[in-house]
């Protein structure tokens, strides 16, 4: 009934359909396997892509030859570019977007690959020889073969559901969980845990007053996640912000004492940086208001998202609450808000590949490791499709690097530090974060897509023509001078100091009160060099002039920080042999199993001296 294939894919989330379009692109056979064929793609959560370093992992995401990008554009209804009044090294691309044409659209691209198949059925268990793994094994009894398997499974496995008092097995509302799995991998001898996560209500849109609440537009030229030609948004819906208050807050606190949060009944940990409403106002005793943020499900549905309002406090609870905020005065709840308990693995269990330490051809991607967000799971996703599809044709690992990639700084944390809560990309994370900025992210690592099968020739063309066009641009504004007698005038107008004599165009952008826009309308000559010019090929010469020096500060600081990742480190390599190294390192480096320098010296517990150490047992 089935044939063997190079790769399976259990679950069809974020990470699942990245690791699948990635491996089958790359020439894999595919199975995409998951419980509920209709729900490919679901944003369980809130209907966006993208934010705060969110937004530059889609873009590497995209870069890399992914798919996450493209849909984001097709299917958003708002756009907006986040942080745009702080430095270039900050700004994030952010999208609302249409839940159900976004799953349809993920399904259909899917669909249009042939090297994937479906199923859809429960995954019970794994095929284990001589720890590898050799296929799965489903709850109608099937085993199915393959040389390498990605486990995606969300927040399914053992998942249950918590709303006040009551609580049932699922892995979303709607679905069951996922049994049998993490069962088998304990045996194995994996360290499993549980973490939670949760979501708020959602309501009607026909009951909002929206003359009490403040309007939230995308902006005026809305960007795009891709770099391929994909279409530009023409129509965008509106945000709506409104605050909680102590008349909510109060409401709140009523339930209190049925709360599965406060009373014990969730065990695992929540997310730090997207708690609860309800955690919020106890851990913030003296905030008088919340912001939240009301976000419209799709363009032709009266579903609205409350953003800021998660919560898994008992329905009437919530419902009583919703009514206290201004605007909501006479609301509908669609369905309440719940929290959800699921199991995960640590990912210090995993090489820097995402393959498993213990079975050999395991792959994991996204909940599963402790992360939560829909761009941190499409990331891992297509990194674990990547390397499953490798490794199923026997060639080496593909591992970005820290100062190459948010992507790199996620992986390298979790397979590293690890984590004991959801674990979410800040930009404060990333060292190096002047040179991963969201705009660059195609000069980053299209040609690593490329060299891998990956993204396509005509990507890595356009690329090749933006850096060709950029360094050119450069070139000619570093070399075109104007006279004060042709400047002066514009630069009063624009608060800018007076000229005394030629200067260039280069030094004129290093002012910060101008820019490659302003300019244009100083001088024909500046605006004949800049009109053959693309948007991108313009913003990405303005952030080399501004920033040279920041960026080749970094550029220099990575290259010493990174030179480290550069000395192999057999992974098998004894060291319980070194007795002058302290015995934390010795069991953290035994079970993590660095495979360069760089990422010995990462480990928490691997101090400076150890690292030293064995330097000199490598001959170093």
């Amino acid at each position: 009934m089935f044939e063997q294939y190079d790769v399976i894919v259990v679950g069809a989330g974020h990470a699942g359909c990245e690791a699948a379009h990635a491996a089958a692109t790359m020439g894999s056979k595919v199975l995409l396997i998951t419980m509920n064929l209709q729900t490919i793609a679901q944003m369980s959560c809130n209907p966006a892509m993208g934010g705060v370093a969110k937004g530059q992992i889609v873009r590497e995401i995209d870069a890399l030859g992914g798919m996450s990008g493209i849909v984001s554009d097709e299917t958003m209804i708002q756009f907006r570019m986040l942080n745009r009044s702080k430095g270039p090294a900050m700004w994030s691309p952010r999208c609302q977007s249409d839940r159900m044409e976004f799953a349809l659209n993920w399904r259909d691209k899917l669909e249009k690959n042939l090297n994937v198949s479906f199923w859809q059925e429960m995954v019970t268990g794994l095929l284990i020889e001589n720890n590898r793994v050799t296929g799965i094994k489903t709850s109608l009894g099937l085993e199915i073969k393959a040389k390498s398997i990605v486990l995606t499974n969300g927040t399914f496995l053992n998942g249950k559901i918590h709303i006040g008092e009551k609580n049932f097995g699922g892995g979303r509302t709607g679905e069951s969980a996922a049994y049998g799995i993490t069962e088998q991998l304990v045996t194995l001898g994996f360290e499993s845990g549980r973490m939670k996560t949760g979501t708020p209500p959602r309501v009607d849109s026909r009951t909002v007053n929206y003359n009490a609440m403040e309007e939230q537009l995308g902006d005026e030229n809305p960007e795009k996640f891709s770099y391929t030609n994909t279409p530009v948004l023409e129509k965008q819906n509106s945000c709506w912000i409104s605050y909680t208050n102590l008349g909510v807050h109060d409401e709140l606190r009523k339930g209190f004492n049925k709360s599965p949060m406060f009373n014990g009944r969730i065990q695992g940990l929540g997310p730090r940086y997207c708690p609860s409403v309800e955690d919020k106002i106890n851990r913030f005793a003296d905030k008088d208001s919340h912001q939240i943020f009301l976000e419209p499900e799709g363009r032709t549905t009266i579903e609205m998202y409350v953003n800021g309002f998660s919560t898994s406090l008992p329905e009437d609870v919530q419902y009583a609450a919703l009514k206290k905020i201004p605007g909501f005065e006479n609301i509908k709840m669609l369905r309440p808000g719940y929290a959800i308990e699921y199991d995960f693995f640590p990912p210090t269990q995993l090489k820097l590949t995402l393959e498993t330490h213990l079975i050999e051809n395991l792959f994991f991607a996204g909940q599963i490791n402790g992360t939560t967000g829909y761009e941190e799971a499409a990331a891992q996703g297509l990194m674990a499709g990547i390397n499953a599809h490798r490794k199923s044709k026997e060639l080496d690992g593909f591992i970005l690097k820290r100062d190459e990639a948010y992507i790199g700084v996620l992986i390298d944390d979790l397979v590293n530090k690890g984590t004991d809560e959801p674990y979410r990309m800040f930009t404060s994370r990333a060292e190096f974060r002047t040179i991963l900025r969201q705009d660059n992210a195609d000069v980053r690592l299209t040609k690593k897509g490329n060299d891998i099968g990956l993204a396509s020739d005509l990507r890595l063309e356009n690329v090749n023509k933006k850096i060709e066009n950029s360094e050119k641009l450069y070139k000619v504004l570093g070399e075109t001078k104007v006279s004060p007698d042709d400047i002066n005038d514009f630069l009063e107008k624009n608060n800018s100091a007076n000229i005394r004599e030629k200067t260039t165009f280069y030094n004129l952008l290093k002012r910060p009160e101008l820019n490659i826009e302003i300019l244009k309308s100083a001088n024909d000559t500046y605006n004949k060099i800049v009109t053959e010019y693309t948007k991108d090929e313009l913003e990405q010469t303005e952030i080399k002039i501004k920033y040279e020096k920041y960026i080749e500060k970094e550029l220099l600081l990575a290259e010493k920080l990174t030179k480290f990742d550069d000395l192999k480190i057999n992974p098998d390599f004894e060291y319980e042999n070194l007795k002058s190294i302290s015995i934390e390192a010795r069991q953290k480096l035994k079970k993590l199993k660095p495979i360069t320098l760089g990422q010995a010296s990462r480990i928490s517990g691997v101090s400076p001296a150890d690292i030293s150490v064995i330097m000199l047992h490598l001959g170093r």
